[in-house]
């Protein structure tokens, strides 16, 4: 059983890369150009909501089978968002150095991404996320849309980064030859490939978490671990993955922009939707150890104050210098908490 496990690991692992490379990506593209969307917006909605589906699914489960396990869904976001603005960050930073980064989205979505941080350690204070609370993340991603397309307004930009010569046409496979063969609208075929691969993102994501906390029982690994690595980094390959792509491009920008997109959807949709959805059907109140998530707040406070002076320093280029530093901390942040996690009494672990 060990064995069949790892081989569905590295089964779904590879199958998110064909997905998010063949059909995610084109076709996020060729939405982005039919809306006639900037990349860096398109990188902060459609690339963020579509490569956050999987976290958005176990909170949505987590939240509301029986049991009380809304802790794991909670701790799925933090762990994901942490992953999201050092790990991903640091990749395409890495892998398109010395590259100029257009400074006004990301003022922007730094500061959205900082309000929402601020939000969920405020409401989740107490240990309880109220329906109100719930109502006001999602109010909150509402507002974000609409910052989006005003932006230009505040701080006047020029998108750098927008597709126009790379050839992101959807046609290479049996399944994309038999999908023209019965219809000819190619708009209503990138919507629907568009769909298709979001849900096999899903799918995938759901198979390689499952596989990989099975592995983790069979081989008796604490379950905060799971939340900490498993669960977390497994629901964020395909951020991972579709932000590599797009910095492969020569759009490290718009990597940039689905991490930290990708984070403002987990925090205000990954958790207002799912928290708002139980207290519509259920008068019950759901509650989460706040003691057990401080630190990680603590890094989520600091990864904004340090990805912004690291922008500041290197003015507004990549350098692989920053992605291998921001790297390096999510690192020692996993390190630290595997060490509380199986030795909480050395002393070194801190509680607030």
């Amino acid at each position: 059983m060990l064995l069949l496990y790892i081989a569905i690991l590295l089964l779904s692992f590879y199958l998110l890369h064909f997905f998010s490379e063949h059909y995610f990506i084109p076709s996020l593209d060729e939405i982005g150009k039919k809306l006639k969307m900037t990349s860096d917006i398109s990188g902060a909605t459609l690339m963020a909501a579509g490569s956050s589906a999987p976290e958005l699914a176990v909170v949505i489960v987590a939240v509301l089978k029986a049991g009380h396990h809304e802790a794991i869904g909670v701790g799925t976001i933090v762990g994901s968002a942490l992953f999201n603005l050092f790990v991903i960050t640091g990749a395409a930073l890495i892998i398109k150095s010395k590259a100029k980064l257009v400074w006004q989205p990301l003022v922007r979505d730094l500061l959205f991404y900082a309000l929402s941080v601020v939000f969920m350690v405020w409401f989740f204070k107490d240990g309880i996320l109220s329906n109100w609370e719930a109502f006001t993340f999602v109010a909150g991603y509402a507002g974000y849309i609409v910052v989006l397309y005003s932006w230009k307004k505040i701080l006047p930009y020029k998108d750098t980064e927008q597709l126009s010569e790379l050839d992101t046409e959807i046609g290479e496979t049996r399944f994309d030859k038999l999908m023209k063969r019965f219809v000819s609208n190619k708009s209503f075929i990138i919507t629907i490939i568009f769909i298709l691969s979001v849900v096999a993102i899903s799918i995938l994501s759901w198979a390689l978490v499952s596989s990989a906390i099975e592995i983790s029982e069979i081989l008796g690994i604490p379950e905060i671990i799971i939340a900490l690595t498993v669960v977390a980094i497994g629901t964020s390959v395909p951020d991972l993955v579709s932000s590599a792509i797009v910095a492969k491009q020569g759009r490290p920008g718009m990597a940039v922009n689905n991490a930290v997109g990708s984070n403002i959807f987990d925090i205000l949709i990954g958790l207002g939707l799912p928290f708002l959805i139980y207290h519509v059907l259920s008068t019950g109140k759901l509650t989460v150890n706040y003691n057990d998530l401080d630190i990680a707040f603590m890094f989520l406070m600091g990864s904004i104050v340090i990805l912004t002076f690291i922008f500041i320093v290197t003015r507004w280029k990549t350098s692989k210098a920053a992605g291998l530093t921001l790297i390096f901390l999510y690192t020692a942040y996993l390190v630290y908490e595997i060490i509380c996690a199986v030795y909480p009494d050395l002393g070194v672990c801190l509680k607030f």
